[in-house]
């Protein structure tokens, strides 16, 4: 088993910004993804970004240019720095570390991000 923990979420003008971060603990692998899924209320659940072990990154169309993700991969952690947020950005931000070679996925338990003047 594979725990995460989020920090960082909050209320942030339109415009603002804001840092989350995400620990990963317990049964970790070499070869994984750690991404950063929001889910609206009424919404379904919708990638915003990924980055694999490796370095490579991946970004939700909109959120291309304003948020940015990042790894510590010595200290098991994800980041996600988001910039010029919108109200439309608001949802619960969830952190997910999926193990590539026993093809599993976890998740945390949400962190709430609202934009809002």
């Amino acid at each position: 088993q594979v725990q995460l923990m989020e920090s960082g979420g909050g209320l942030v003008q339109p415009g603002g910004s804001l840092r989350l971060s995400c620990v990963a603990s317990g049964s970790i692998s070499s070869a994984n993804v750690m991404a950063w899924y929001r889910q609206a209320p009424g919404n379904q659940r919708e990638m915003v970004a990924t980055a694999t072990s490796g370095g490579t990154t991946n970004y939700a169309d909109s959120v291309k240019g304003r948020f940015t993700i990042s790894r510590d991969n010595a200290k098991n952690t994800v980041y996600l720095q988001m910039n010029s947020l919108k109200p439309d950005d608001t949802a619960v931000y969830f952190c997910s570390y999926r193990r590539l070679l026993v093809r599993d996925q976890f998740w945390g338990q949400g962190t709430q991000v609202t934009v809002s003047s």
